[in-house]
């Protein structure tokens, strides 16, 4: 059952994520911006695509998957936040977005590693009842 609530909280992460940069970038002007533009696209496709993983491939390569998008997503954010911002563009932390963001972005890493270790758990002792 925790694994289940896990799985599906990675996944709302993942598509809150998605949703935050989908609302940017067809509604706040995002889409004309050179690089930061095509890659809130491709957050959008891959977080949908990961949280369908995550919800239907009970593997640890989706969970990873979305562990690392949570990662880079918000790395990329924070970069954005230096005085030298991320492909021109800089943020301020000032915009409901940018909390939501964080937070999606935060709960996929967390959420996520919390699920990573459950899955690995359960194939270990898996493994000792075979053993035995």
């Amino acid at each position: 059952m925790v694994a289940w609530v896990l799985r599906v909280l990675v996944a709302l992460g993942l598509l809150g994520s998605a949703w935050v940069h989908y609302d940017l970038w067809a509604n706040q002007g995002f889409s004309d911006i050179d690089t930061i533009g095509p890659l809130f696209l491709v957050n959008v496709v891959a977080g949908v695509v990961l949280a369908l993983a995550v919800l239907f491939w009970h593997h640890w390569l989706p969970v990873l998957g979305a562990i690392g998008f949570g990662a880079v997503t918000l790395v990329a954010y924070l970069i954005s936040l230096t005085p030298g911002g991320l492909f021109g563009v800089h943020e301020e932390f000032r915009m409901a977005s940018e909390v939501w963001g964080v937070v999606t972005e935060a709960g996929c890493v967390v959420l996520g590693i919390a699920l990573l270790a459950l899955q690995v758990r359960a194939r270990s002792q898996g493994r000792q009842a075979v053993r035995a």
